[in-house]
């Protein structure tokens, strides 16, 4: 860390110049060290640290619940070489942690909304593809934690797109957005969610644009701003997920896409929607409208 005050002292317009062999000499140490850090100031493996520090910095912006170990998986993924020691080294010294680490008294508060409310509470739609919302759940398995993120029409209550996976990163939000996209067609939808950091995520943005659709966020603390959205996760809690012990996530994985596909949509008749299910009530919608 000598050598760049032993070049600004040798350098020809310093305001006292002082050669390399007396810097050297006074400070301890040899110039030959001096004049091969000279020719090459940056190691091959500061290089690397730098290079893994960017793409980590970019991998931690697409996802802040990402921790170093998730971090060194998508780093590995996207083909560098490196270890999870060494991907914690860089990570704590450039302040990358995952927002779960960092609890600051009993609550967290939700980071800032990416998008204004455009709901309001208001959940009744008039025609299909009007207003969608979105949400994950999780539940628990004898192998690990099993996450499920759905998109709900608010026209028919049908839900239109969801994703499952074991990990709760901005690519199970996307994934669930880009189903209901390619069974929808939709065009300028609206799309309400909570402030959840998949939710805020580039890629999930990005997703959006892409797709001509209209990003809508809640308030903070304001659980009643997505309960349309709550009130299917309680119903799939407890038809589905409450009801026993799960040993393997491809069981509950399984038994979720059933009871979304066979009963909610097919065979659980709602009141609000004159106790049709939601695909009948699609279904009824579009001849009267083609009438």
């Amino acid at each position: 860390m000598m050598y760049p005050l032993v070049r600004e002292l040798a350098a020809a317009d310093a305001p006292i110049r002082v050669t390399v062999a007396v810097t050297c000499r006074v400070l301890g140490f040899k110039p030959q060290g001096y004049y091969k850090w000279l020719k090459k100031p940056y190691s091959d493996r500061d290089l690397e640290n730098a290079y893994l520090t960017n793409a980590a910095v970019d991998v931690h912006a697409e996802d802040g619940e990402f921790g170093y170990r998730f971090i060194a998986d998508e780093l590995r993924a996207a083909g560098h070489s490196c270890g999870e020691n060494r991907v914690q080294r860089l990570c704590s010294r450039r302040g990358l942690f995952s927002v779960h680490s960092r609890k600051r008294g009993r609550y967290r508060r939700p980071g800032p909304p990416v998008h204004n409310d455009l709901v309001g509470r208001d959940f009744a739609a008039s025609r299909p593809n009007e207003k969608w919302l979105t949400d994950i759940t999780e539940r628990p398995t004898a192998e690990g934690k099993l996450y499920v993120c759905a998109v709900k029409d608010l026209y028919s209550n049908r839900i239109v797109g969801y994703s499952i996976d074991t990990r709760m990163k901005s690519s199970l939000a996307v994934s669930a957005l880009r189903n209901a996209v390619a069974l929808r067609n939709p065009n300028g939808t609206i799309v309400h969610s909570d402030r959840g950091s998949q939710f805020r995520s580039r890629k999930y943005v990005a997703e959006l644009h892409r797709a001509g659709l209209a990003g809508s966020m809640g308030r903070v603390g304001a659980a009643g701003d997505n309960a349309a959205m709550e009130s299917f996760f309680a119903l799939l809690q407890k038809n589905v997920l409450n009801r026993k012990r799960w040993q393997t996530r491809d069981e509950q994985r399984l038994a979720i896409v059933i009871w979304i596909e066979r009963t909610y949509h097919r065979r659980r008749r709602q009141r609000r929607l004159g106790r049709l299910t939601p695909v009948e009530f699609e279904m009824i919608s579009s001849v009267a409208h083609a009438a």
